[in-house]
């Protein structure tokens, strides 16, 4: 199934590099209250790879609540992409081309139609959305379909490098499997920023100003501040705890009744 996608200019000019020590990251995804509510599952899935020191994915997919596998889907769509670019950094320093990057895609949604087909149902019961973020010492991409979205720090100030997108009604958005083509968006970087925070609908009014549309630095620099600061390289086992019980947590869930997920990863 071919697909539709925008390519915008980088933000930031110059081709210098950030010399990582090592990615390093926490993540956790929690139901909403509304979802415990309704006898409903978590919707959300997320992947999180880094290949060396020096090169790093992300993902973060929303299944639909109105598809009746959303929730699979949204795992299909981070399993297969996950691996794809596992696959890729094993053997390169620089991101995908955008081809290969829709090829990608073309293969998740070929994936979900045969699945579809085996259970009687449609594609679009297993609609999810996607945010990803690929970073090597080359180039960094973000790819992006719905309201999911990725942020970037670059010399302590946060750039919003994938912003939600909304449908034309309330409360709708866009899906890897919208018929004919997916939105999808495919954004490229100068390598210059020093850590990533994806992050599902459910944290968008918690973390964006959609006044003017930027991140808010009141929200990510105290979240990323035990990753900057850790030791270790790759998972952060006991943050990814602490981040959950934080997403959890009451503070969290009387802002918001939706399935929460969020990635922070810092290679500062």
């Amino acid at each position: 199934m071919p697909c539709r996608f925008q390519i915008r200019q980088p933000l930031m000019d110059g081709l210098s590099r950030i010399k990582f020590v090592a990615w390093r990251w926490a993540a956790a995804s929690k139901i909403g209250t509304s979802h415990i509510r309704n006898g409903e599952r978590l919707q959300d899935a997320y992947a999180v790879s880094v290949a060396g020191d020096d090169s790093v994915f992300a993902i973060v997919s929303d299944g639909a609540g109105s598809a009746e596998f959303g929730a699979h889907g949204a795992w299909l769509v981070c399993r297969m992409l996950s691996f794809y670019a596992r696959d890729w950094l094993r053997d390169n320093r620089h991101p995908p081309s955008d081809e290969v990057l829709l090829d990608w895609i073309d293969n998740i949604r070929d994936r979900i139609t045969m699945i579809a087909e085996r259970r009687g149902s449609k594609p679009r019961q297993f609609a999810a959305t996607l945010a990803a973020v690929i970073s090597t010492p080359v180039e960094t991409l973000t790819l992006h379909i719905g309201d999911s979205a990725v942020v970037g720090r670059r010399c302590g100030e946060w750039d919003v490098l994938c912003w939600p997108e909304n449908g034309e009604y309330a409360s709708t958005t866009f899906f890897v499997t919208d018929d004919p083509e997916p939105r999808l968006n495919i954004q490229r970087f100068t390598p210059e920023h020093d850590a990533f925070a994806l992050f599902s609908d459910g944290i968008g009014d918690l973390a964006l100003s959609h006044v003017d549309q930027s991140a808010s630095p009141q929200f990510f620099n105290p979240m990323l501040r035990p990753v900057d600061n850790a030791d270790a390289k790759g998972r952060l086992p006991e943050l990814s705890l602490k981040l959950g019980n934080y997403l959890a947590g009451p503070d969290i869930c009387e802002r918001t009744d939706d399935d929460k997920t969020l990635i922070l990863i810092s290679g500062a």
